[in-house]
């Protein structure tokens, strides 16, 4: 924002001619412009917006940030089984809290990012142990808590206690930058102060929970990264991307991701029944899940390749060689993962298999976690249950 509170404007494309005009027109009509935007959205909220979430009329502090904590990185239609199947085996805070690591990875099995499960079970025992099971209740107390930034505090803050704190999102950044016609990138420093000081201006103070709902199913449901339905939109009227003709061009980011492929060989040793598996303990994605023995190289191994890989060539699997079964890919928002399967059925197990793996009936290996692909490769693999 310029310091007199104006948004800064979109201007590269706009015409020499047509430029001086329109900025003309939007310091005189900036408040009331701010004041239409506010208006027109809470009459949408009140009368068509129609996204039914489970947890959008939630109360309770321990629902919402769980709900939260859910939809980080995540669509809203992907994390509702999630969220349903949490609250039905952990129905408070201290039931999460009391769980064993185990089990709470094996829920959130296939969501990724696991950083956020390992912050969220430590939240849950802080808020049992230290703070007697009592959620906090203000903005600067719930950022404090692990794994919470600026957005998820500003939700529960809003959502569960009515605070006037505006939550800033994917939907929020896409929404005011084309309708203010913000071309700062959403993803800088600058940016993100902008459109924060942006949002608690626009943000309705009597109805904080109904305005940040608004604009975030707004942004899902009708102002959405490709193909917007602007006929539907109530803010079309006085949009400026969608006067200018700028709606592909806003958000703005000025960061390209970078995604770089792994290949995982993973080879499955089977014996007596029993399938030997390790948890993943490093600081790397997947942690605390469980994987088949793994050999990560720099591209796809052969066969042979695999077999001489420095790896297994001192496991001597030449009478018991490992027998290709598939390949699955994932991605993540920074890599591809190539997954190559292999069977070894082992006579007698490699001496040579590291001490921290165990080995697990088959039929029992649904009570560990393990990362989406693995569980994909079981799940096509019926034998394995």
């Amino acid at each position: 924002l310029k310091s007199n509170g104006e948004p800064r404007l979109f201007r590269e494309k706009i015409q020499a001619v047509v430029q001086p005009v329109y900025i003309a027109n939007t310091v005189k009509m900036n408040k009331a412009q701010q004041q239409y935007f506010t208006r027109q959205l809470m009459h949408w909220h009140a009368t068509h917006n129609e996204r039914s979430l489970p947890w959008k009329e939630e109360k309770d502090p321990y629902k919402i940030w769980l709900s939260e904590i859910i939809l980080q990185q995540t669509r809203a239609q992907q994390g509702l089984p999630y969220y349903e199947k949490f609250t039905e085996a952990y129905p408070n805070i201290q039931d999460l809290a009391a769980a064993e690591d185990e089990a709470v990875f094996r829920l959130w099995q296939g969501l990724g990012y696991y950083n956020r499960c390992r912050n969220m079970l430590a939240t849950a025992r802080y808020i049992t142990t230290e703070l007697k099971g009592r959620f906090p209740d203000s903005y600067e107390t719930i950022q404090a808590l692990k794994g919470i930034g600026p957005y998820t505090a500003a939700a529960i803050a809003s959502f569960a206690y009515g605070l006037p704190e505006a939550v800033v999102d994917g939907n929020v950044y896409r929404v005011l930058s084309r309708y203010f016609g913000i071309d700062t990138p959403i993803d800088s420093t600058a940016g993100k102060k902008e459109f924060t000081e942006l949002a608690n201006q626009l943000l309705d103070k009597t109805d904080s929970a109904g305005y940040n709902q608004a604009i975030m199913d707004l942004g899902a449901t009708v102002c959405k990264p490709a193909s917007p339905d602007c006929g539907s939109c109530p803010l079309q009227k006085k949009c400026f991307a969608c006067e200018q003709g700028l709606i592909s061009d806003l958000p703005v980011k000025s960061k390209k991701l970078t995604v770089r492929t792994r290949y995982f060989h993973y080879i499955i040793f089977l014996h007596n029944g029993k399938a030997w598996i390790r948890k993943r303990t490093g600081k790397d994605i997947w942690q605390n899940l469980y994987e088949p023995y793994l050999v990560e190289h720099e591209h796809e191994l052969a066969a042979a390749e695999l077999l001489n890989h420095d790896l297994l060539q001192p496991m001597k699997l030449q009478q018991d060689k490992p027998v290709y079964a598939g390949k699955l890919s994932q991605r993540l928002t920074h890599r591809i993962i190539e997954t190559y399967f292999y069977l070894c059925m082992a006579k007698q197990p490699p001496k040579t298999l590291p001490e921290d793996g165990r080995w697990v009936p088959v039929q029992e290996l649904d009570r560990y976690g393990f990362p989406k692909s693995v569980i994909s490769f079981f799940e096509k693999n019926a034998y394995f249950y």
